[in-house]
């Protein structure tokens, strides 16, 4: 299984903005619309 926290980049002890701040910023990165890679939607899914 894999760490969400090294997914995501934060430390174990981050709080939950910091996270949220983390997970959007990967979401904006593989989004379909903004990504220009060929498998962004599956990924991004």
């Amino acid at each position: 299984m894999r760490n969400l926290y090294d997914v995501l980049g934060v430390g174990k002890d981050a709080d939950q903005a910091s996270i949220r701040k983390a997970f959007k910023k990967l979401a904006r990165k593989y989004h379909p619309d903004v990504s220009k890679s060929p498998d962004a939607e599956t990924r991004f899914k």
